[in-house]
């Protein structure tokens, strides 16, 4: 049972601070890192493979560093979100020249078995310059397990997947996490965390801004103030109906209708229907205006 740790790591470049004091603990099982895009997640990810140094705070795998530490690359399989494959080769050359790197006895029979775990025997004799975004990362996905690692670090795996590959590698990742493997995936989409894992590490412009069960988290994203944007018939009247009953803790009048700030979200969206019914208002618009996930994420680093 594998256990990547990080100690008040930081991690910059000149005068650009890509991570900034995180510390966490991955254990076995799936644990998903979710941010936006440009959050540090690939910054921490290359830190845990033993292919970045931090610039303060230690990075271990197992109690031993990671930096310049080749036996740990035995241990770890990454997935980098660049392509790092080489077109001219075909899959399986590419997977056996990567056991051929790692020394393993018979690099023909661990080759075989990362493509058929990863599903890819019918394209294994053509080359990687032709394949599909989705089909280059499942090749990537299994030069990480030619050498059956313990530990995955998997950065944006199922991006340019088809929803067949989706769900493919998502059963694929459930099956080795159920056999006691420490498991990485990072993601700004917050459904393939959800689909994946229990537990999560959210990273916001390079800070951490929550960890734990991801029900938990999600309420919290749930909970947070919402700010919506309202149109009806009469924005006065419905304001002053809003206002009287509480839910919400400022109600602008716009050019462009209600801008409300709703603390109470759930109270909210069911007392709006209510209340324009019997003001005998009608709705023409309700959205919502800080539904990305920047500002998700930024409300959990605020908190």
């Amino acid at each position: 049972m594998s256990v990547l740790r990080l100690e008040n790591v930081s991690r910059w470049y000149g005068n650009v601070v890509a991570v900034n004091g995180v510390s966490m603990d991955i254990g076995p099982g799936v644990t998903g890192l979710l941010g936006p895009n440009g959050a540090g997640k690939s910054t921490i990810i290359h830190m845990m493979g033993g292919f970045l140094p931090p610039s303060s705070g230690t990075v271990e795998l197992d109690g031993a560093p990671l930096w310049q530490n080749p036996e740990i690359y035995r241990h770890v399989g990454l997935v980098p979100e660049r392509e790092t494959a080489y077109d001219f080769l075909t899959g399986k050359q590419f997977i056996v020249a990567m056991a051929k790197l790692h020394k393993l006895a018979d690099p023909g029979a661990a080759a075989r078995r990362a493509i058929s775990q990863v599903e890819m025997e019918y394209a294994q004799d053509r080359t990687i310059g032709n394949y599909s975004k989705g089909m280059k990362q499942r090749i990537k996905m299994a030069s990480a397990l030619v050498h059956d690692p313990p530990v995955l670090l998997l950065d944006e795996p199922f991006n340019g997947m088809d929803p067949r590959q989706r769900i493919q590698l998502m059963d694929l990742i459930r099956r080795m996490a159920a056999e006691g493997r420490t498991i990485l995936f990072s993601s700004h989409i917050l459904e393939e965390v959800e689909r994946l894992a229990s537990h999560i590490e959210v990273i916001v412009a390079g800070r951490h801004a929550a960890s734990g069960d991801f029900r938990a988290i999600r309420r919290l994203m749930t909970d947070r103030p919402h700010i919506f944007l309202v149109r009806s018939t009469d924005d006065r009247k419905l304001a002053a109906a809003i206002i009287a009953d509480g839910s919400a803790s400022s109600v602008q009048l716009t050019e462009k209708g209600l801008q409300i700030e709703a603390t109470d979200f759930q109270r909210f969206t069911w007392f709006l229907p209510q209340v324009a019914r019997d003001a005998k208002v009608r709705l023409w618009e309700v959205s919502p205006a800080d539904e990305s996930l920047e500002s998700v994420f930024s409300y959990l680093v605020a908190r």
